[in-house]
């Protein structure tokens, strides 16, 4: 096997760090994701999470999506009680409704933390993830060792080496957030 990990195991905890730094008064986090689409059906990052938010004082709810019409009632369900959080797990399935779930969370004024940039210039709060453009410049490397000659089999799996953080400022404000300097400063691109 051989390829370019989309994922990073350690980014977990930074997700909820990252969520409780713009959102403080956030008490509840729902992990959003559909088990037929995610590694392990989401079960291990979702207890990753679950750990890791227990030691933010976070209760951590899992949110297991299976179809569209799911996502409104679930979100919707998490949202009624207040202080609640949003952490959207990376996903094919999530991915195609992205649209959807960035409305659904400022429907619900929801702060929520993404995967990946498309949902912050989808109108997301923020989002930490890999930057993709860093992996498509690798795997365009792997793909010309590969036509001089060099098996598949013979590369390794490359795990991801840079990420990005992105923060939508018009979303902030809407939920009606200070996004701390300190959180600015480590932006990668501030979307205003």
């Amino acid at each position: 096997m051989t390829g370019f990990a989309n994922l990073d195991l350690p980014v977990d905890g930074k997700w909820l760090e990252l969520l409780k730094g713009i959102a403080p008064g956030v008490t509840r986090v729902l992990l959003l994701f559909n088990p037929q689409a995610a590694a392990d059906g989401g079960s291990r990052l979702s207890r990753r999470l679950g750990e890791g938010a227990r030691s933010l004082a976070l209760e951590s709810n899992a949110g297991p999506v299976h179809e569209r019409d799911e996502i409104e009632h679930t979100i919707e369900a998490f949202a009624r009680p207040l202080a609640g959080g949003l952490l959207v797990l990376p996903d094919n399935f999530i991915n195609a409704h992205r649209e959807l779930i960035v409305t659904l969370a400022e429907r619900y004024r929801l702060p929520a933390i993404y995967p990946s940039r498309a949902f912050v210039i989808a109108g997301g709060l923020l989002s930490y993830g890999v930057d993709v453009l860093d992996m498509y410049r690798g795997a365009a490397s792997y793909i010309d060792r590969i036509l001089k000659g060099t098996r598949p089999g013979d590369l390794p799996v490359q795990q991801p080496t840079r990420f990005e953080l992105v923060i939508n400022l018009k979303t902030a404000k809407a939920l009606g957030l200070d996004v701390p300097p300190s959180l600015l400063a480590r932006a990668d691109e501030v979307i205003e």
